[in-house]
This record gives C-alpha cells, structure tokens and sequence, in this order.
C-alpha cells in the first residue's frame, strides 16, 4: 500500500492531518473539534470526497474532545461520501468522544473500528 501525505490545517485547539494510504484517505483531527475548529476538520472531508475519494477514514485517537458541531460535521461527511458510493468509518474513538456518539445514538450510522489498523482493514 502507497502513502501519500496530502495536507494539514491547525488552528491552535485542532489540527487535522490528512493522508492516503491504499483506497482510503485518513484524515486524523487532534485536539477539540467544537464550533470553532469544525471547519478545519469538514474543509478535508469535503475535498477528500470531491476529490472521488469513496473510503474515509477519521483516526479519532488524538481527539479530545467533540460537541455537536463537530458530531454533524462527520454525519455531515458520511451523507456526502454515500451519495457518492462512500463510506466514513471511524476508528479509536477515546471514551469521551465515544459517549458523544453513545449519548446521540449516531455511532450507529457510522462504521466504528477500535483501531485505525482495523479500520483500514476493513
């Protein structure tokens, strides 16, 4: 499998990095994805899907923290990627950011992996 980097964005509380490797494009956020940093993670998801990129992959082990605002950025993702044949899947999720989808009842629409290993695997 061929990796290519593709970008990053941060702006202080969140960064995102974005790469592809094999069929999936993995964008990985770090730190708060809330109001204010949403759009440095939906810029990526977005491109990645105008791009014809069909498999997401959001590494959530370096996300900290996320609100409703970041919740509907990925559902917001997974709607676009299945009009084009896509999928999002979502992998390492750490326990407070895994509530969130627990408490909305979203983690049901996505394809969540324990690990970014098992998500690309997949």
């Amino acid at each position: 499998m061929g990796r290519e980097t593709v970008g990053s964005a941060n702006q202080g509380r969140l960064h995102v990095g974005v790469r592809t490797e094999g069929a999936s494009e993995i964008l990985t956020p770090a730190g708060e994805l809330d109001h204010h940093t949403a759009e440095l993670l939906r810029e990526p998801l977005e491109a990645a899907v105008a791009r014809g990129r069909t498999r997401l992959v959001v590494d959530c082990s370096q996300l900290e923290f996320c609100d409703s605002t970041g919740l509907n950025v990925l559902l917001g993702a997974r709607l676009k990627a299945e009009e084009s044949g896509g999928v999002v899947h979502l992998a390492a999720m750490r326990p407070a950011v895994a509530r969130v989808f627990e408490i909305t009842g979203a983690g049901v629409v996505f394809e969540i992996h324990d690990s970014l290993e098992a998500a690309l695997g997949g």
